[in-house]
């Protein structure tokens, strides 16, 4: 195991009713902003909570924050929270909102072009204080120090990593996710299980717990996943799905183990390019990504085999293979497709991808061996054609 350094201050109130906590948390006297997405946290009563506790302050809101959330959205509610003199940000939705809430709270006090702290990883001095309501488990943004910001007009979508833009607090109600449409749970689950792969398969280092750790998530996700669409408001089911989203980008599985997050930068320009969900990305991703780099993660290749999906006997090729083709299946049970043909993309343009992607990286190798090129990112984008 290598070293580490772990540290995660996110106070979480998990369970139903949980929503009056955040009284208690933030500060009687500060103005808030609220932000969210469409109008789904007020078809579900979910906006309609949080005011009812919030009756009596100072309060705004913001609105239209996007799935992959866009820069110039973001940069509008910029301009009213320091016109407002917020000083408390309280997020209601899914990753998207956490995420643009997060890049409000840096570019809030930042001196400077807001933009720089994602292009240039400007360093970030202070930021404004966060809550989150969680109404779609999915990013794990709701319990770490990172945020994924697209802008429109140049065609990038571009992270920043801060300590100082951990949540204070999330509170964590598995009730309100019982709206989500099929397609939110597909994306939840399968960005969760992405996460946990990302962290998890690369090579060996003994680090146990964090193995172990790693596959009960999986397993968890795998069962418990497509009973949300046969049993939409299971509340367990649902409790298991959000806690399992939480976890797997918490800090605890990635903690003293090589990491990959290829899959992801390939698919954030997929998604910057042709607006596919994100998890619609890391499963058309994943899937030709561990085939072509096979011989790099044998060995945790044949661990997941063995102790995700109970293949530990014959030829290791072939468990190799059945592994990948049963993670395949398991995003199509989903009902994420994981083929560029599946979404309507019958000629991706690769050239283009590549460029891109080579421009966000620097020309650097990615993946947990830096051994991903340009030429690998290309063999997987083909093979996922």
């Amino acid at each position: 195991m290598n070293n580490f350094s772990f540290y995660n201050p996110v106070r979480i109130h998990f369970g139903a009713g949980q929503i009056k906590k955040i009284a208690d948390e933030i500060p009687a006297g500060a103005k808030v902003l609220i932000t969210y997405g469409g109008g789904s946290v007020f078809n579900n009563g979910v906006m309609q909570q949080v005011e009812a506790v919030l009756a009596g302050r100072d309060v705004l809101r913001f609105g239209g924050i996007e799935p992959n959330p866009a820069y110039e959205t973001l940069m509008k509610a910029v301009l009213l929270a320091r016109e407002q003199g917020v000083d408390y940000l309280l997020a209601v939705g899914g990753g998207s909102v956490l995420d643009g809430t997060k890049f409000i709270a840096a570019a809030v006090p930042f001196e400077g072009e807001p933009w720089d702290i994602l292009a240039h990883k400007a360093r970030v001095e202070s930021a404004l204080p966060i809550g989150t309501v969680l109404t779609l488990p999915a990013t794990g943004s709701e319990s770490n120090a990172a945020a994924v910001v697209s802008r429109r007009a140049t065609g990038d979508k571009l992270s920043f990593f801060s300590g100082l833009i951990f949540p204070r607090f999330a509170v964590l109600d598995p009730e309100t996710t019982y709206s989500l449409p099929p397609r939110q749970i597909g994306n939840g689950v399968v960005d969760a299980f992405v996460h946990v792969v990302e962290q998890y398969l690369t090579f060996p280092c003994d680090a146990k717990i964090q193995d172990r750790f790693a596959e009960g998530i999986l397993l968890t996700l795998i069962e418990e996943g497509p009973k949300a669409f046969a049993t939409p408001n299971d509340y367990a089911v649902r409790a298991n799905l959000m806690w399992a989203a939480t976890m797997a980008l918490q800090g605890v599985v990635g903690a003293g183990v090589p990491q990959d997050w290829s899959t992801h930068a390939l698919g954030h320009e997929i998604t910057a390019m042709y607006g596919l969900d994100h998890a619609q990305t890391l499963a058309i991703v994943l899937p030709a990504m561990l085939h072509v780099r096979r011989a790099s993660k044998r060995e945790k290749l044949l661990q997941y085999a063995e102790r995700v999906w109970n293949l530990s006997s014959g030829d290791e090729e072939a468990r190799i293979d059945a592994a990948i083709e049963k993670t395949r299946a398991f995003f199509e049970a989903m009902q994420v497709k994981t083929s560029f043909s599946g979404y309507g993309i019958a000629e991706p343009d690769f050239n283009a991808l590549l460029a891109k992607l080579q421009e966000h990286s620097g020309g650097a190798g990615l993946g947990e061996r830096r051994d991903v090129t340009l030429e690998v990112s290309r063999q997987v984008f083909e093979l996922a054609r």
